[in-house]
């Protein structure tokens, strides 16, 4: 065989490798024509979204202040973000994709619903697994911490109730452009800080309204997942932000809301006399601002998931630096 075409066999089987990977992990771009129901069922799940809910338990536990380096600590943190992860951020993925495959069917027809590679029953039966699976895990995280008050159990409650009415009607929040993607960026954001937070401190209103300001930058990320389905919410009648605003300046949207509410927390810190840690945010937005340039603003349709992907981790990392710097002041 020639060299050239083993390069060509060798060019073929790298995109339908990388295809197939998206199609696991649930991102755009996927290739169709699965068959194991347990890769399908992964894939409604979309595990690519579980990392930020990992992370928020993380930053939670960070501002909590009462972590400690052991055995129990560990398996506790580890199993809350089981619960905030695969868990409930599963069932929040696939329900929405139960209540959005006739979108699907116009955006990502090889997502498994629209392409008939899993039933309805089936995945109504996933969603409810998924779902008490996770409401019992919560209660368990309650009784393994000693709360006297379910705390883990009750935000389990209202994570998955936001859930529902975020994907189903009559509600159905993400018609509502501003107020779905709120609802997704705080589900993102301070839910599992909420959760990681309680797990190990105790809860509080300044925690609270701290992480729910912080979710507008999450809004802003949200958003960022409304440009590859413009065509759909279009048809559809789906009020998103490039829907209402045009491409261009829902992209600004975006950007100046993930900028401006870090550098409001980055102000809060400094307020209370976290100047190193405020100053580590800040810079870490910089990063952020030029691949916004880079990538976004020139081309928000092409360039989504490329720009997620090199400016996410610096956003990621100062939501970490705040938790530090919360529990390092005893908040």
């Amino acid at each position: 065989m020639s060299d050239s075409s083993t390069s060509s066999q060798t060019n073929q089987i790298q995109p339908e490798q990388s295809s197939k990977t998206r199609q696991l992990l649930g991102m755009k771009g996927a290739a169709s024509g699965e068959k194991n129901i347990w890769k399908i069922r992964l894939q409604l799940m979309k595990p690519i979204t579980w990392i930020p809910l990992i992370w928020g338990v993380v930053c939670g536990a960070a501002s909590s202040g009462g972590y400690v380096w052991s055995v129990e600590d560990f398996l506790k943190a580890a199993a809350c973000m089981l619960l905030s992860g695969p868990l409930m951020a599963g069932y929040t993925q696939t329900i929405n994709d139960f209540y959005d495959r006739d979108i699907d069917a116009i955006n990502e027809p090889y997502r498994p619903i629209p392409s008939g590679a899993i039933s309805v029953p089936q995945v109504v039966t996933q969603i409810l697994v998924l779902l008490f699976a996770g409401l019992g895990l919560s209660y368990g995280l309650d009784v393994w911490a000693g709360h006297d008050f379910p705390i883990m159990l009750c935000l389990t409650l209202g994570g998955g109730f936001l859930a529902y009415i975020y994907s189903a009607p009559p509600l159905k929040l993400k018609k509502n452009g501003w107020l779905g993607n709120y609802a997704l960026g705080s589900s993102y954001i301070a839910l599992p800080w909420w959760a990681g937070h309680a797990l190990f401190g105790e809860l509080n209103w300044t925690i609270v309204i701290l992480t729910l300001i912080y979710s507008f930058a999450g809004l802003g990320i949200a958003v960022v997942n409304d440009f590859k389905s413009v065509e759909g919410d279009r048809t559809l009648g789906l009020k998103s932000l490039p829907v209402m605003f045009g491409v261009t300046t829902a992209a600004w949207i975006c950007v100046i809301m993930i900028d401006l509410f870090q550098a409001g927390i980055a102000g809060y810190l400094i307020s209370i006399h976290q100047n190193l840690y405020a100053t580590i945010l800040l810079l870490l937005v910089i990063p952020q601002i030029t691949f916004q340039d880079m990538y976004f603003l020139r081309d928000p349709l092409n360039n989504d998931v490329k720009y997620q992907a090199s400016a996410q981790p610096f956003l990621v990392l100062g939501m970490l630096v705040t938790g530090l710097a919360l529990g390092h002041a005893g908040i």
